[in-house]
């Protein structure tokens, strides 16, 4: 049968015989705590959770400097009637060189008690039971530092699963790597456009080379906030003369006032070509924010192959070309 001692948890296999149907109190050859031990169902072999508490148990109180169990033997044959078959301990040590079962030295006392009938003392020891649990050095290997002297069954199923799930992480950080740089090329490209979207009028003032390229793709740019609106081209004919008749209105987009320069108008041929310029102040040099006004321009006696008329703001470049 199994008993443990509930001082130091020192486990021990001792035979049931040894105790008695009714108990008896038993010492810890370990701690010399005395208990008493009473007659439970065969015990079966030890389990491993068992085994391992005894191990930890004894890790434990060795570091707290307890002194080792001695060699276990039995201090007293068990109080049992001498009829009783003797149940062999399973965990008896056998010498070596010899086929024969060792017994503890004082087996021959207990048979001798036994056919004498001498009465055993109300204590007695169970040190001749080894403890389940192995001795330090036994249990910690070499230099102390594991529990068993060879890995656990389980040990290289952890440790594949280990590097299974460590190359999958690996893998999935390298792979987020990847993506991450993407999405760091993708957010800099887009936020490189709204600049350049939002900025195009302050680049456009410093490179005005670049208004083209900003037509170009669809996003004129308007330095002066000023537009064009309702434009409007018609005939008429005063005196036998005809009148080239040319009226809009301008709109300041702005949230403040913004100057209004002279106005140029370019009559072109079907193909574009300029054939008549003209220019004309605007009925009002500032417009208020929000604001518009009307204007209108007429022109007597217009190129015959006149087929369209351009309007808009005068710039330098107009002055350089000689236009006044």
């Amino acid at each position: 049968m199994l008993i443990v001692c509930p001082t130091c948890a020192t486990s021990y296999m001792i035979d049931p015989a040894s105790v008695g149907p009714t108990g008896r109190a038993v010492r810890c050859a370990r701690c010399k705590a005395t208990w008493f031990a009473t007659p439970g169902k065969p015990a079966g072999p030890p389990s491993v959770s068992a085994f391992v508490d005894g191990v930890i148990a004894e890790a434990e109180a060795e570091a707290q400097g307890a002194p080792s169990p001695p060699p276990p033997v039995f201090d007293a044959p068990p109080s049992a009637p001498p009829s009783l078959p003797r149940a062999e301990s399973p965990f008896a040590p056998e010498p070596q060189g010899f086929d024969t079962e060792a017994r503890p030295e004082n087996d021959t006392h207990q048979e001798q008690a036994f056919d004498h009938g001498t009465a055993l003392p109300d204590t007695i020891n169970v040190s001749d039971s080894p403890p389940l649990a192995p001795h330090h050095d036994e249990a910690y290997g070499d230099g102390g530092n594991a529990f068993f002297s060879g890995p656990a069954p389980h040990d290289a199923e952890d440790g594949a699963s280990f590097t299974a799930r460590r190359a999958r992480l690996k893998a999935k950080l390298k792979k987020d790597g990847r993506k991450s740089r993407w999405i760091a090329v993708i957010v800099a490209l887009i936020a490189f456009n709204i600049a350049l979207i939002g900025g195009r009028s302050y680049i456009v003032r410093h490179l005005p080379q670049t208004a083209s390229l900003f037509a170009a793709i669809g996003l004129p740019v308007n330095l002066r906030n000023l537009e064009f609106e309702d434009i409007a081209i018609s005939k008429e004919t005063q005196d036998g003369v005809s009148i080239l008749i040319i009226e809009g209105r301008i709109v300041n987009t702005s949230r403040k006032a913004a100057d209004v320069p002279r106005l140029r108008f370019a009559a072109r041929t079907a193909a574009g070509q300029e054939v008549y310029t003209w220019t004309m102040q605007p009925p009002r040099t500032i417009l208020g924010p929000g604001d518009s006004m009307p204007f209108t321009s007429r022109l007597a006696a217009p190129p015959a192959n006149a087929a369209d008329v351009l309007v808009r703001f005068f710039t330098t470049q107009d002055v350089n070309g000689g236009l006044k």
